[in-house]
């Protein structure tokens, strides 16, 4: 339902867009429900990238080490721009370390503080900063592997999210030379079970929204390819306590394994919107709309999370886009 005191205009700006088609539609999606006027730009650094012909307006954006948040308010003032969807792991500590200054712009980002973001970009300060802290069950984050403890290990790097480049099951002399071809390895112990992906929202108030857990079946290079959702209490209680240690706002997905005997073991936190998250706004989860509305001042007091009564299931695969090219006809 549109909003009456809503600006001119609601224009979105989607960074590091790529070929991120799935998330530029559920973005325009909860976009039009608010202003189906709205404009939606994306920005990249390939002025070839996909992503271009899904938005109605693009900006070749600088190489991230030439881009200051002077740059990004000032195209953002050009384009009548409100809000900022970011959604590279690279760039979160840009836009968080800048917020103060795009919120005097009034423009809305989607993001949490510095120090939030960047305790969940690093692993080691990840499970330092939750530890010790109650509901939460961790998965040790060690600098070595311990060859007397006779486990089996993983290798990951220290560094960003998700699951590209990690080494599984292996034993202590085969995790160190595993991790030579990492630039900053980290080692914790392996855990054999069930992994979940789990989406969360935080309004700006720090009070949960919403919560989605749902199962990774077909995992390739890191993302869920296939992913079901289901109701698991624990886990979604263990993410949204560990959000709540961690001062987190907006949408941020968590990775959790759940091992046969059936304890949770929390593993990172990715503070943006997923690959497949997708899925969880089907179910529910209303992430952009809700971003949308906040910025616009509405508290989401009235603004119900429904979620879907049964279970589904996403399946992700490629597809094409045909377009009219101009200039010939017949």
């Amino acid at each position: 339902m549109p909003i009456k005191d809503k600006p001119i205009a609601l224009n979105v700006l989607i960074t590091s867009l790529s070929k991120k088609i799935p998330l530029i539609r559920a973005v325009r999606n909860a976009l039009e429900r608010i202003d189906p006027e709205a404009h939606l730009i994306g920005g990249d650094i390939d002025g070839k990238c996909i992503g271009r012909y899904f938005v109605d307006g693009f900006w070749k954006m600088p190489p991230a080490n030439e881009l200051s948040a002077e740059d990004v308010v000032g195209f953002c003032r050009d384009k009548r721009i409100c809000a900022i969807i970011p959604t590279r792991d690279g760039e979160l500590e840009f836009f968080a370390g800048n917020k103060s200054l795009f919120d005097a712009a009034g423009i809305s980002v989607m993001i949490a503080s510095l120090h939030s973001v960047r305790s969940c970009i690093d692993k080691w300060s990840f499970y330092e900063a939750l530890k010790d802290k109650p509901g939460v069950n961790l998965i040790p984050v060690k600098g070595e592997p311990d060859c007397a403890s006779g486990k089996r290990w993983v290798v990951k790097e220290r560094y960003g999210a998700g699951s590209k480049n990690v080494c599984i099951d292996l034993s202590a002399d085969a995790a160190r030379q595993a991790a030579n071809r990492f630039e900053t390895p980290i080692f914790q112990p392996y855990i054999d079970g069930l992994e979940y992906s789990i989406d969360v929202y935080i309004n700006r108030a720090r009070k949960p929204k919403g919560c989605i857990v749902r199962t990774r079946d077909v995992v390739k290079q890191g993302e869920s390819q296939v992913t079901t959702t289901v109701e698991h209490k624990n886990i979604a209680d263990t993410c949204l306590a560990a959000a709540g240690h961690l001062s987190l706002t907006g949408h941020m997905v968590f990775q959790a394994i759940e091992d046969f005997s059936g304890s949770i073991h929390l593993m990172e936190c990715n503070s943006r919107f997923g690959g497949a998250s997708t899925l969880s706004i089907a179910a529910g989860l209303d992430s952009f709309y809700w971003f949308f509305r906040e910025g616009l001042g509405d508290d989401l007091g009235d603004v119900a999370f429904v979620e879907s009564p049964g279970d589904l299931r996403q399946v992700r695969y490629a597809a094409d886009k045909i377009i009219a090219v101009p200039g010939r006809q017949g």
